[in-house]
């Protein structure tokens, strides 16, 4: 795949899944990450925030492997050289990770994703090269330290319009909400255990997928 093609692909995303094994009910990486290709989705993000890099790259491999049959993408959180190493589609950066700008000149034909929280470091990203951010946490969540501190769906209104690269939002985001997370204009939603977490992890992608699409069928 290309890299142009990879970035019209970002734009066509809806469901964003991203992978936490011990926030699995006990499945695997690899088992969540069959369900959701069942379920439809073309994105899924491999996070591990703990392993060492060579576990990673090992199930990263996997990934890439099944990614591929199904015609997903793959991106790898925070690791530029597990990305390369895999042959991912892209890499996923924080805030404390290799800047946007040093790993675009390390990997250019990657995708580069920030995660942002806040209109100043949205912007900065995407003025520094990022092809997409992450907007978050939305509502409080269980994935991030300080878990009371949240934007709201206020962040989506002011900091969406401000960007000319896609944006995908995150943080406590499940069936209850996803409609309110839509109508605030976020049409690329990344989730953990609000699909990691799911009794059936196929279902749960394709009811999110479903709903996001009833935007596009009312417009």
């Amino acid at each position: 795949m290309t890299p142009e093609e990879r970035l019209e692909r970002i734009g066509k995303i809806d469901i964003y899944p991203v992978t936490c094994e011990e926030l699995s009910e006990g499945r695997l990486n690899v088992q969540v990450l069959d369900a959701v290709l069942a379920g439809g989705a073309k994105i899924v993000q491999l996070r591990e925030k703990h392993w060492a890099k060579r576990a990673l790259y090992e199930v990263a491999l996997v990934f890439r492997e099944r990614t591929r049959r199904e015609d997903a993408l793959l991106i790898i959180n925070d690791h530029v050289d597990v990305a390369l190493a895999a042959g991912a589609d892209g890499v996923h950066l924080g805030q404390g990770d290799l800047p946007v700008n040093a790993a675009r000149r390390i990997a250019p034909g990657l995708i580069i994703g920030a995660s942002t929280h806040n209109l100043e470091e949205a912007v900065r990203a995407e003025q520094d090269g990022a092809d997409y951010v992450n907007i978050g946490p939305i509502f409080p969540t269980a994935t991030k330290e300080n878990a009371e501190r949240f934007l709201g769906l206020q962040a989506i209104q002011e900091i969406g319009p401000r960007l000319n690269i896609p944006f995908t939002v995150m943080g406590g985001i499940n069936p209850g909400n996803i409609r309110q997370v839509r109508d605030a204009g976020a049409h690329r939603v990344a989730m953990i255990t609000g699909i990691t977490r799911a009794p059936d992890i196929c279902s749960r992608v394709r009811e999110m997928r479903s709903i996001l699409s009833e935007r596009t069928d009312a417009t």
